[in-house]
């Protein structure tokens, strides 16, 4: 059994998905592992992580707006406005999507579906850099 890790750094230009399936695939199959678990991890409290259809971009478009009619920026609706009136709507988000992904590695590819990506979900206005953390088990 091995293990490896790694830290991706994410660029992102504002609220909203960033696939990062192709990083993240490709890291893994340097690791030269057949088969195992890859852990992926966010290390942020506005920002998330989710599996979803990559192939239609209207599906990231709904998301967000879905999210945003949820988790509205409305100043004075919330008590936490020390970072501003999207700080507090991003924990919202981030609290209701994951902040962990457990994906399988089996005959040395991720076990995702044909239409699966795995997106880092941006719930800040502006952009940031956000650290995504991976860890692969296997043999």
């Amino acid at each position: 059994m091995r293990q490896a890790h790694h830290t991706l750094e994410v660029a992102t230009a504002g609220a909203g998905l960033f696939e990062i399936t192709g990083e993240v695939t490709r890291w893994v199959e340097g690791q030269g592992l057949a088969d195992g678990l890859l852990t992926v991890f966010c290390r942020h409290t506005s920002a998330s992580l989710l599996i979803q259809e990559n192939a239609d971009p209207d599906v990231q478009a709904d998301l967000k707006a879905f999210f945003a009619r949820i988790a509205p920026e409305e100043p004075g609706r919330y008590i936490h406005e020390a970072e501003g009136p999207d700080d507090m709507p991003a924990h919202i988000r981030a609290a209701l999507t994951q902040t962990q992904l457990s994906i399988p590695l089996m005959r040395r590819r991720l076990a995702l579906g044909t239409w699966q990506g795995i997106y880092l979900f941006e719930h800040r206005r502006r952009p940031h850099r956000r650290q995504v953390a991976l860890h692969l088990i296997g043999a």
